[in-house]
C-alpha cells in the first residue's frame, strides 16, 4: 500500500495552520480531550427517511449544509484533537469549500490535515481529516487495502524520537474481508508502539471479528463498554470507536448527543502517562542546536 510521509525534519510542513489561536504545547500538557466524528459531507441524515430525501445533497450544494458545518465548528471548539471522516476537501457539492480548513478555522484549530481517498473531480473530493492544538512532529498518510478502494488512515506522531505518542485515524470499508485487511495493515503500523490512540468509523462492532483481531495483535485495550453511534436518530450499532494502550488513562468516554449526521461523535478524555510528560518536558527543556 503507498503511502505519503511527511515531516518537520524534512521540511515540509506536516499540517496546513492558519488560525490565530496559539497552539497547545506539548510539555504544558497532562490530559487529552479527543473527538472522532463521520460529519457525512454535512448532508445531516438525520431521519431514516432523510437518505432518500436528502441523497440530492450528495452531489449539490444546500444551505443547511454550511449550517450544519458551523454547528460542528461550535461542537469542536472543546477538543484538543479531531478526527473526521466523510469530509469533502471541495467539490461542487460542497460549494468548492474545503471542509476541513473551514472546521479547523471555525474551531479555532492551528493546524489541519485532509487525506483525499476518493477523487471524483467537481463531483466529490470524499477525505479523512485531522484538526490539532498541538503540532505533530510527522504525519503520514495510509491508504489501505481492501476490495472498497478509497480507504485510508492518517497517522500522527507527537513529541520526539524515543517518547512519542502515536495517533491514527481511520476510515474502514463496508465489507468484512476489506476490514479484516485493513486491520491486518494497522496491526503491523501499530507493531510494537507504546503509547497509541486509534480512532475514527470502523465499520463494525465491538464484538465483531475483525476488531478483535486488531485488539488480539496489539496492545490496544478492549473497549470499557458499547457505546452506540448508528443511526443518529436511533443508535444501535457501535461503529465509531476510540481505543487507546493500556498506558492511557479513559476518564470519560462518552457519546455526545448531537445529530448533525447520520452518525454520533465519540469523545474520550485521557489522562497522559508520567513517564511521556517528563520525556516531553525534558525535550522542550534542552536547548536546541543553530543551524
Amino acid at each position: 500500500m503507498g503511502r505519503v510521509r511527511q515531516s518537520l525534519s524534512s521540511g515540509r510542513h506536516p499540517l496546513h495552520g492558519h488560525t490565530p489561536t496559539p497552539p497547545t504545547t506539548l510539555h504544558t500538557l497532562e490530559r487529552l480531550r479527543l473527538l472522532t466524528f463521520n460529519i457525512q459531507v454535512g448532508i445531516a441524515a438525520t431521519r431514516l427517511r432523510h437518505y432518500l430525501t436528502h441523497s440530492w445533497r450528495h452531489l449539490l450544494p444546500h444551505h443547511q449544509s454550511q449550517a450544519t458545518l458551523d454547528r460542528i465548528g461550535e461542537l469542536i471548539r472543546h477538543f484538543d484533537i479531531v478526527a473526521l471522516q466523510e469530509i469533502d476537501s471541495g467539490s461542487f457539492r460542497s460549494q468548492y469549500i474545503n471542509q476541513a480548513e473551514y472546521l479547523a478555522s471555525a474551531g479555532r484549530f492551528p493546524y489541519w490535515y485532509s487525506q483525499l481517498n476518493r477523487n471524483l473531480g467537481h463531483l466529490g473530493q470524499h477525505s479523512n481529516a485531522l484538526l490539532c492544538r498541538l503540532l505533530p512532529a510527522e504525519v503520514t498518510d495510509h491508504r489501505l487495502p481492501g476490495f472498497d478502494r478509497g480507504r485510508g488512515a492518517i497517522e500522527a506522531r507527537f513529541g520526539p524520537p524515543g517518547a512519542q505518542l502515536l495517533l491514527l485515524t481511520v476510515h474502514l470499508g463496508l465489507g468484512r474481508r476489506s476490514r479484516l485487511r485493513q486491520m491486518e495493515y494497522l496491526c503491523q503500523l501499530l507493531g510494537n508502539e507504546q503509547h497509541v490512540i486509534v480512532m475514527g468509523d470502523f465499520n463494525c462492532r465491538s464484538q465483531s471479528r475483525e476488531l478483535a483481531h486488531l485488539l488480539d495483535n496489539t496492545s490496544l485495550c478492549p473497549l470499557p463498554g458499547e457505546v452506540c453511534t448508528f443511526p443518529s436518530w436511533r443508535p444501535k450499532r457501535n461503529i465509531d470507536h476510540i481505543l487507546v494502550s493500556p498506558t492511557l488513562k479513559i476518564e470519560r468516554l462518552d457519546v455526545l448527543d448531537e445529530t448533525l449526521s447520520d452518525h454520533l461523535p465519540v469523545m474520550v478524555d485521557l489522562l497522559l502517562p508520567d513517564d511521556l510528560r517528563t520525556a516531553w518536558a525534558n525535550a522542550a527543556a534542552t536547548p536546541q542546536p543553530s543551524e
